[in-house]
């Protein structure tokens, strides 16, 4: 199997791969150019305010060329005063017009000049910002979920997430695609551009600190590559993974995977599934569409479950979990429950005991 450095998506044409950096969502602002816009119009209205102010009371000033004040004499002498500069060839001589500069066209020029030093301050700051908000996301990140590949995998595996309570702000999103990455923007979370098989790459992401992480990339070999370098730099996360081929799935699972799902594999049991029994199908699709209808979900044993038989249980359990063995509801060893033991349930969608999936 070959093993190639980067996922086949990040071969699309005009992808940077070599630039490598976080991306926070945006905050609800407009667009950079539509703010110059608006900061333009802005201008432009106090020039025009100001120049009608002065043609207004053109006979209290003064020009050195011809003494008389024409129309664009007055637009001369506003862009002038509001730019600060001042030749001094047309000049405010009555005191009507002398007042007028004080009470009116003073109070505009520092508007003028407000819009001005705002818009270029906006501009040397908006990096600064940027590194400041970069790193107080660094400094609360903890027990995040990190997600490699923003396709149609791992939107779905973030949808079930966020569903049993996840927090957008606890996930982050790899993909060595800019436009992907902008599209998780879009949708409130933060994103890392770069192949993930490079450890500094999930080091941006901040992976040596993640919870759990899930690898949804469109290749194999490359969620291989992926599963090493995620388990080299965090040896305690859950690791989840997707692989096309189900001869594959060993290989992920040798090279750190805690449980890999083969994505052909399990829509083509489904289809079969749904051949033989329509409804069988539709309920088993609920089952793992979190959220709505049925909900499949792990939960600790309770207090008042404990001795007890796995069918006197408050919830139809299907499997229980003890230590690292997986036994099913009709195993004899499986009752009566122990306090340790986690049941794998069957619950009505927003149920209490959903709890367990977000944990």
């Amino acid at each position: 199997m070959k093993l190639p450095g980067q996922d086949a998506i990040a071969r699309q044409a005009g992808e940077n791969l070599v630039t490598r950096r976080v991306k926070l969502p945006r905050r609800v602002v407009d667009r950079p150019v539509r703010q110059v816009g608006k900061r333009l119009l802005m201008a432009l209205g106090v020039l025009v305010l100001t120049t009608f102010i002065v043609w207004i009371d053109r006979s209290g000033y003064h020009d050195n060329a011809d003494s008389a004040l024409d129309l664009l004499d007055a637009v001369y002498y506003a862009t002038v005063t509001l730019s600060t500069t001042g030749y001094g060839d047309i000049v405010p001589y009555s005191d009507s017009a002398r007042l007028t500069n004080i009470l009116l066209v003073t109070p505009l020029r520092l508007l003028f000049l407000i819009i001005l030093v705002g818009t270029t301050l906006e501009v040397l700051t908006e990096r600064t910002r940027e590194e400041w908000r970069l790193k107080r996301w660094k400094a609360n990140l903890r027990d995040h979920t990190v997600v490699v590949g923003f396709g149609t995998k791992g939107r779905s595996a973030i949808q079930t997430l966020c569903a049993t309570g996840l927090k957008k702000e606890q996930v982050v999103i790899v993909d060595p695609s800019a436009k992907v990455v902008e599209a998780a923007n879009a949708e409130g979370f933060v994103g890392v551009i770069g192949d993930a098989t490079r450890s500094d790459v999930l080091l941006r992401a901040e992976l040596q600190k993640a919870r759990q992480i899930v690898i949804a990339t469109q290749r194999d070999d490359t969620a291989v590559l992926v599963a090493l370098t995620a388990r080299q730099l965090n040896r305690g996360a859950k690791i989840v993974a997707a692989v096309r081929e189900e001869e594959n799935a060993p290989l992920l699972r040798q090279s750190g995977a805690d449980a890999v799902i083969t994505s052909a594999s399990a829509a083509g049991r489904l289809l079969g599934l749904s051949v033989l029994s329509p409804s069988a199908g539709t309920v088993m699709e609920d089952l793992i569409q979190q959220g709505s209808g049925l909900d499949i979900v792990e939960r600790p044993v309770k207090k008042s479950e404990v001795g007890r038989g796995v069918r006197e249980t408050e919830d139809l359990t299907v499997s229980v979990l003890r230590g690292h063995r997986l036994l099913a509801y009709d195993d004899v060893r499986a009752s009566p429950l122990q306090l340790t033991d986690r049941l794998i349930t069957i619950v009505r969608a927003g149920g209490a005991a959903s709890e367990g999936v977000a944990e």
